[in-house]
């Protein structure tokens, strides 16, 4: 059955959201080269900036998911090797720091939201995310970010399991390395979200 995508993408009852889009992770100051140097060459911050002004445009909220850290790392678990890895590098996304702030090419716009996390790999669990999109009215949540292979995929399975309705902008989305983020979006991804084009999404909201 085809999707309704203006049912699916109406205005009011969409978030866009960007996973970890921040100088720190991806961008001028980033932590992880290889997954900044696989953002850059897909486009992945051109095209989440192109859907992040076209979800203004339309009247759609867009909120950032960002993750940040105290410099005494309170709250902030080492639960995993990820996390363990990064708890050993003490200027890491501090709170309050040029590392945390979202991408210039997202804005960010006054109009956005930001929920930040200190702690975990995924943005709903322990955040104000989900009862910020509740208080908005959104049903269906857009994945832009990073990575495929950890945070995005995160993202998908705690938002269907709240029960919201998930597209993945396979355009603004990457992982590293690049053939294991496919096979996720192949094998994963696609049993969880409506996968789309930036340029899909955003005539969706232009009709």
């Amino acid at each position: 059955m085809p999707l309704d995508l203006a049912e699916l993408l109406a205005p009011a009852s969409t978030a866009v959201l960007t996973m970890e889009l921040q100088r720190g992770v991806i961008g001028d100051r980033a932590s992880i080269p290889d997954l900044a140097r696989e953002v850059e060459a897909k486009g992945v911050l051109s095209a989440a900036g192109r859907l992040a002004a076209a979800a203004r445009d339309a009247g759609v909220a867009v909120v950032h998911c960002t993750a940040e850290f105290r410099p005494d790392r309170a709250g902030s678990a080492t639960n995993a090797p990820l996390l363990a890895v990064m708890g050993k590098r003490p200027s890491h996304l501090l709170v309050g720091s040029p590392e945390v702030e979202v991408v210039p090419e997202l804005g960010p716009d006054p109009r956005d939201l930001v929920v930040p996390r200190l702690s975990g790999v995924s943005p709903f669990t322990g955040t104000a995310l989900d009862v910020t999109l509740r208080n908005l009215g959104v049903r269906t949540v857009v994945a832009t970010g990073v990575s495929v292979n950890l945070a995005v995929l995160g993202l998908a399975i705690e938002a269907v399991n709240l029960g919201y309705r998930v597209v993945v902008a396979t355009d603004a989305v990457a992982g590293t390395p690049a053939d294991y983020a496919d096979a996720v979006m192949e094998g994963t991804l696609a049993l969880l979200a409506a996968r789309l084009t930036v340029d899909d999404i955003a005539a969706a909201w232009h009709r």
